[in-house]
């Protein structure tokens, strides 16, 4: 059974309802909706606005055995791209060690908007108020208590600051009240998986560990218990991962064998991560459609696109030095993969924010740019460089599509964001390539009058 409100602008509040409907009987077929009800006006958060004279998203929705999908047609809830306003920022070119960042690897933040910042050159945790000042430094290289030897994921649960430390084979935690060290082990990752460090709504952490063979997560309680081992989720079948990788090989003069190898761009990719709610978010990017596992089955995203076309011109600057570096090697070697495709793929990536909102790392159309470190000298560095803008898609944890957000020039992604619902946090890369970890406001490009914040 599907049963879905029609509603459109009008009444006193710029909404009426206009009429109910029901459809019994095996797969229900699709039926077209408009969800842009009276609830609507809190997702749209911040500085977000909507435009009086522009329609809300259609919506169809059908659902087939445990699975609901929920397809935007067109509209969105904030009736426009949405951008991010910078505000506070930390990091410096000079000045005080403490603003001085190497190298940004995680960010976290807690519910009082202060920053938690890993460096991993350094190898410590900065602790910023929400204004930007610094307030603490936590850790050091090592492999004491209270200290790191290879940190990578960042996060905060139940008043304290977690970081995974893999090398050591533990969770490092410190207590924000006293700052006290505490230590959770696990046994040691064959493979240090480069993933951020989950909690989940309920207090669980998912610690990511790997083998050659498979991505799992080792699940913890919020006393550090081991609550289970769960696997990665696997790419559906039929999908091959390797199907787009070039390769070259050759014996060595003492027997062995050497090969180089490479990835044909824009090629479809089977992405993944997880939900607050402690289920997966995943999808193949051969089509706009990401599946969020839910304790009653599954909720598939959809939404019409218009596909991004790659260029000639596109094309050309991504293939050659792939072509060039592969007979370097082997002088005979020729193109023994799929070509390039004629459009990219829909998205590239997932995120989900802290409020459990879906961020959707779009593709989009590149552009030619001159490459300000070109090395004449070196055969592999161009002259030229093709850069694309950042941009998302945001939908609520039940579907609904609020918009896209285009992110500023600086934005940067050496550190996962922190998505939040009325602002994001960033590594920022500025003049001189300085890193700066920036809080950004999300603010809607729309016209009418601006929706308070929750």
């Amino acid at each position: 059974m599907v049963i879905l409100n029609d509603l459109r602008a009008g009444g006193p509040n710029g909404f009426q309802a206009v009429g109910l409907r029901s459809c019994e009987g095996g797969v229900a077929p699709f039926v077209r909706a408009c969800l842009f009800a009276l609830a609507s006006l809190h997702l749209a958060c911040g500085e977000v606005s909507d435009s009086p004279d522009a329609t809300g998203p259609v919506v169809e929705t059908e659902t087939i055995g445990d699975t609901t999908v929920v397809r935007t047609v067109s509209g969105s809830v904030w009736k426009g791209t949405a951008t991010l306003v910078p505000e506070v920022a930390v990091g410096e070119l000079d000045g005080p060690e403490e603003y001085l960042f190497g190298s940004v690897r995680a960010i976290t933040v807690d519910d009082d908007h202060n920053f938690y910042i890993l460096d991993g050159q350094a190898g410590n945790v900065r602790v910023f108020d929400s204004s930007g000042s610094h307030v603490r430094t936590l850790g050091r290289e090592g492999e004491g208590p209270g200290e790191f030897k290879v940190p990578i994921g960042i996060a905060i649960s139940d008043g304290r600051v977690l970081v995974r430390d893999p090398a050591n084979a533990r969770v490092q935690l410190f207590h924000l009240e006293t700052w006290e060290a505490e230590e959770w082990r696990y046994g040691p990752s064959i493979v240090y998986m480069n993933s951020p460090l989950y909690t989940d709504d309920q207090g669980r952490i998912y610690v990511g560990t790997a083998t050659f063979d498979e991505n799992r997560f080792i699940v913890m309680g919020p006393d550090g218990t081991h609550l289970d081992t769960i696997p990665a989720p696997d790419s559906p079948p039929g999908f091959d991962d390797g199907a787009c990788s070039l390769r070259s090989e050759r014996e060595t003069a003492d027997g062995g064998w050497i090969s180089v190898g490479a990835t044909v761009p824009f090629c479809p990719d089977w992405e993944w991560t997880l939900h607050p709610t402690g289920h997966f978010l995943s999808g193949l990017s051969t089509a706009y459609r990401i599946d969020l596992e839910q304790d009653s089955g599954v909720l598939r995203i959809e939404r019409n696109y218009t596909p991004v076309a790659v260029s000639d011109e596109e094309r050309n600057h991504h293939r050659q030095p792939i072509v060039d570096r592969m007979r370097r090697f082997d002088a005979e070697w020729s193109w023994d993969g799929p070509g390039i495709p004629d459009h990219k793929p829909p998205f590239r990536s997932l995120r989900a924010g802290t409020d459990g909102r879906i961020w959707v790392r779009l593709w989009t159309e590149g552009r030619r740019v001159p490459n300000e470190n070109h090395d004449p000298s070196d055969p592999e560095s161009a002259p030229y460089t093709w850069v694309e803008p950042i941009r998302y898609d945001v939908f609520e944890a039940d579907g609904t599509y609020l918009g896209a957000v285009e992110m500023p020039d600086g934005f940067s992604l050496a550190a996962p964001p922190v998505f939040g619902r009325s602002f994001v946090w960033a590594v920022e890369r500025g003049d001189l390539d300085v890193q700066r970890v920036r809080r950004y406001r999300i603010a809607s490009t729309a016209g009418g009058p601006r929706v308070p914040k929750p």
